[in-house]
Order: structure tokens, then C-alpha cells, then sequence
């Protein structure tokens, strides 16, 4: 490994958010699939939650557009919501569902800086009842369209980019590990990176 891809990969772990978490519930189209994959990698999510149940759990990911991204990501698959639900409230504070309700809020209005999951829906069904009942709130992203909806993919680049705006000016990406070491070295390892130091980062 050559000393510019061990710093790149170094530079990476720093800025991954172990307070921010994906969840995708019962979404079908591969290609909505890899772009969330791509934009949780670029804003610094690690660890994205993949729920099934009311389709068949994912066999594979879609190699062409997801594989890059997809091998830089901690991928957790459940086909149980309240398994799902109940291992996602060990990483954060709340859990954010985008919902069209009487009570969602507006994206902007979310104190994303905390630790918090944000949950998005089959294309079609949304979110399902039953993962709603385990968030804490809805949240809309505001619209001014005839058509009142987003592809998931473009709602959830949206909300996580909101996010990483919040972040960076709480200084969450000052490059301090927000990782424990052990999990750092761990993926250091799995990427690639042999030579560390025994006290971690």
C-alpha cells in the first residue's frame, strides 16, 4: 500500500459519522440501492441498516453502480423490524422517518448534529406503519412542485447532505475519530491497512 492511500484511507475513518445511520426499508430497485450506498459513503456514514420485510432479503448488491461503495460501508441486513429497530437505537439518540403525517416537520427543522437514523421507505409504500411506530418523529423535505414526491435516492442524498451542512459547522468533520479504536482499526484492517499502531488511533 502506498503512503498516499494509507493517509487517504486514515483520512477517511477520521471523518466517518458514528452518530449518523441509514436505514432502507423494503427498497426494491438496485439502482436506488447503489446511489444511497454512494452518497452514505460520501457524506461519512458507516453503517447503513437494510430492512425486509415485506420483500426478499438482498442477495447481492448491484455490482456496476454500488460495488465501490458498497466495500467501504458497514451493511447490516435484518428481515425483523423490531430486531432492525432495537439494534439501530443502540447507535443513536432518535430516529427520523420521512413520512408525509399532521406531525412531520420540515428536514430543516431536525437537529441533525446528534446522534440520529434516518429511516427511508419502499419507492412506492413508503415507510410502513410498524417502522414508524419505533421513530421518534417524521420529516418531509419541502416542495413546491406539482408532484409531491422524490425518488428515495435523491430524498435521501438530500437529507444526509442537510446533515453533513449541520455537521461541519458543529464541527463533527474537524477530522477528530468520532470511531472507537476498535472499530477503526477494524475497517483499517479491512481495507487494507496492516501496520497499526497496538493502541489504535
Amino acid at each position: 500500500m502506498t503512503p498516499e492511500r494509507e493517509e487517504k484511507i486514515k483520512r477517511v475513518l477520521n471523518l466517518r459519522q458514528s452518530g449518523l445511520v441509514v436505514v432502507m426499508e423494503n427498497v426494491h430497485d438496485p439502482h436506488n440501492i447503489s446511489a444511497v450506498m454512494r452518497t452514505c459513503d460520501a457524506v461519512g456514514v458507516q453503517d447503513l441498516f437494510v430492512l425486509t420485510t415485506v420483500i426478499s432479503r438482498h442477495k447481492r448488491f448491484g455490482k456496476k453502480s454500488s460495488a465501490s461503495a458498497a466495500g467501504w460501508l458497514t451493511i447490516h441486513q435484518y428481515d425483523n423490524t423490531k430486531e432492525c429497530m432495537d439494534a439501530v437505537r443502540k447507535y443513536t439518540e432518535k430516529i427520523y422517518a420521512t413520512h408525509l403525517g399532521v406531525a412531520s416537520q420540515s428536514l430543516y427543522e431536525l437537529d441533525l448534529t446528534q446522534r440520529v437514523a434516518l429511516v427511508f421507505g419502499n419507492e412506492h409504500a413508503g415507510v410502513t406503519e410498524e417502522c414508524l411506530s419505533y421513530c421518534d418523529g417524521n420529516f418531509i423535505i419541502p416542495q413546491v412542485g406539482m408532484v409531491q414526491s422524490l425518488n428515495i435516492s435523491v430524498a435521501c442524498a438530500i437529507t444526509l447532505y442537510e446533515a453533513l451542512r449541520q455537521r461541519q459547522l458543529a464541527g463533527c468533520y474537524n477530522g477528530k475519530p468520532q470511531l472507537q479504536a476498535p472499530e477503526w482499526n477494524s475497517l483499517a484492517k479491512k481495507w487494507g491497512m496492516y501496520d497499526l499502531p497496538p493502541e489504535g488511533v
